[in-house]
C-alpha cells in the first residue's frame, strides 16, 4: 500500500536573529510541500519563544503549515498554536488534551518503544514519533530505532507515525518505504549543503519516488 509521506520541519535549536530566520523560512516553505513546523527552542526565555512564534506562525499558516510548540502546553495555549509536541518528561497527554481541546494537534515521542507508542495512541495522541534513526548533529539520541518499528506501526495502527533523527534527503527513502507518514527534520534542511530550499525540494522528490 502506498501512502504520501510529508515533511515536518523543526526549527534550529537557536535562532540568532528571528527576522533573518523568518525570511529563510519563507523561501524554504515556498520550495515545496511541508506539513508542519515545530518551534523547538529549549534554551531560551519564554518571551523569545513568543517572539519566534509571532514572527514564524503567520508565514507557516499562509502556506497551510501547522505550527506546534515543543514541550510547552502553556505557551501553545496562550499563543493559539495548532498544537504541541510532548516528550516523555513533559505534561501527560490526557492533561494536555484537556487543556488544548479536541482540535489541537498533540504528538508524542515514543523513542524506540512499542509500549510507549501504544500508550500514546490510547491517550489520544495525533501522531507518535519514533527515533533516532540516524546520528544527529542537533541532539544526542537517547535511543536507536529501526525501520521495522515503522512497518509494524503503520500496518497495525491508524494514527500517523513520524520518523526523526539525523534524516536527510539522501537517507530518507528506507523510512518512507517502511511506512513513515512524516519525516521530522531539523539539520537535514537548515544545514543542508545546498541550502534549506533546495533540501525541501530534494526531500519532496525523494518521497514522491516512493509514494
Amino acid at each position: 500500500m502506498t501512502h504520501a509521506c510529508r515533511l515536518y520541519l523543526i526549527t534550529p535549536p537557536h535562532l540568532e536573529d528571528v527576522d533573518t530566520f523568518a525570511n529563510t523560512l519563507q523561501s524554504t516553505l515556498d520550495a515545496g510541500d511541508v506539513a508542519a513546523l515545530q518551534i523547538r527552542l529549549k534554551t531560551v526565555s519564554d518571551d523569545d519563544i513568543r517572539t519566534a512564534f509571532k514572527a514564524l506562525a503567520p508565514i507557516a499558516h499562509a502556506k497551510n503549515v501547522a505550527v506546534l510548540i515543543n514541550d510547552r502546553v502553556d505557551l501553545a495555549e496562550e499563543l493559539g498554536a495548532d498544537g504541541v509536541h510532548l516528550g516523555q518528561d513533559d505534561m501527560a497527554l490526557r492533561e494536555a488534551r484537556k487543556r488544548l481541546g479536541p482540535n489541537a494537534m498533540i504528538g508524542a515521542t515514543a523513542h524506540d518503544s512499542r509500549h510507549l507508542a501504544m500508550q500514546a495512541g490510547e491517550s489520544s495522541a495525533d501522531y507518535v514519533a519514533f527515533g533516532a534513526f540516524f546520528e544527529s548533529a542537533t541532539k544526542t539520541p537517547k535511543t536507536q530505532a529501526t525501520t521495522e518499528l515503522l512497518s509494524w506501526w503503520s500496518e497495525l495502527f491508524e494514527i500517523p507515525c513520524v520518523a526523526i533523527g539525523g534524516i536527510t534527503a539522501d537517507n530518507c527513502t528506507p523510512l518512507v518505504k517502511a511506512g513513515a507518514d512524516f519525516l521530522a527534520v531539523c539539520g537535514g534542511v537548515w544545514n543542508a549543503p545546498n541550502g534549506p530550499a533546495e533540501a525541501v525540494r530534494a526531500f519532496n522528490a525523494a518521497m514522491a519516488k516512493v509514494s
